[in-house]
């Protein structure tokens, strides 16, 4: 059954990530949409999978792996790299992997909860 709230979750997350391109950032040159849905979901992963909720672990699977895992996307990330490099933006592009990388780590450690030291 779970596989079941997954697919659902996963389709709530593509929806979102196409209603977000399409109203956020409709007519640029540079991939903001992207950029910005790929570093939300890096925090909001983090979040969800270091901290204890009084949610099933099913749940966080649903929410992780099924709305985030659709929500962000690599695979977009790469065609639209590709995409900058062909139509000579270079610089755009290597900003663009730049942000995306950096970006990402720094939104998941941000995300992260980190161990209280005594």
């Amino acid at each position: 059954m779970i596989y079941i709230y997954v697919g659902l979750a996963g389709a709530l997350g593509a929806i979102s990530r196409y209603l977000v391109g399409l109203i956020l950032f409709p007519d640029t040159h540079f991939p903001f949409a992207t950029l910005v849905i790929n570093l939300v979901g890096c925090y909001t992963l983090a979040y969800l999978t270091s901290r204890v909720f009084r949610i099933s672990s099913q749940l966080k699977t649903v929410i992780g792996n099924g709305f985030i895992g659709a929500f962000t996307t690599f695979s977009a990330f790469s065609v639209e790299t590709v995409k900058l490099f062909e139509q000579e933006k270079v610089l755009f592009a290597f900003v663009y992997i730049v942000l995306s990388i950096v970006g990402g780590t720094v939104m998941s450690n941000l995300g992260w909860k980190k161990e209280v030291e005594e």
